[in-house]
């Protein structure tokens, strides 16, 4: 099953404020489950987990995850 990961920077280290500007970068993730996709994106993207919240089947569910010097929301749903 393919899962779409959206990633939008939250807060970052330099200027430690919330930072909204821009789109969300867009990943498509081929996994089994809305977690097995949030692991994968985290693997490959050398980042580190913060929190993950599954709304159910069907359902987009969503992260926080850190990496370097920011701090990034992440949505996945199926594509």
């Amino acid at each position: 099953m393919q899962f779409t990961i959206e990633t939008r920077e939250l807060t970052s280290e330099y200027t430690n404020r919330p930072s909204f500007e821009g789109q969300p970068l867009r990943t498509i993730v081929e996994a089994t489950g809305p977690d097995e996709a949030i692991s994968e994106y985290v693997r490959a993207s050398a980042a580190e987990l913060v929190s993950f919240s599954s709304h159910g089947r069907g359902r987009e569910s969503i992260a926080t995850v850190k990496k370097e010097d920011a701090v990034y929301l992440v949505r996945v749903y199926a594509a």
